[in-house]
């Protein structure tokens, strides 16, 4: 899977992990370069708390396009430090 925003890839990875529709990527396949920490955090009921970025690419910045769970739940903890993305950022094959 691939994430891509403005022709620049962001993230390429062949194991991901679906989770609720989302690919998570796993953080040595996700150019770092290209995230901003952003201050915004929302929580999971079943997953914890999630921090985000802002992916910065040609084309401005994407605010908020990117998440991960840098403590989540023991129950899910396969996803720690995965990044997921959404708005602009779209993920494919």
């Amino acid at each position: 899977m691939r994430a891509i925003v403005n022709g620049v890839t962001i993230a390429d990875s062949n194991n991901t992990i679906l989770l609720e529709g989302n690919h998570y990527f796993p953080p040595e396949n996700v150019n770092e370069r290209l995230l901003k920490r952003s201050w915004m955090r929302s929580a999971c009921p079943w997953k914890g708390v999630a921090a985000y970025y802002h992916v910065e690419a040609e084309g401005g910045p994407n605010v908020n396009a990117a998440w991960t769970y840098r403590h989540p739940f023991p129950w899910i903890r396969k996803i720690k430090d995965h990044v997921a993305f959404c708005g602009a950022v779209e993920v494919r094959p």
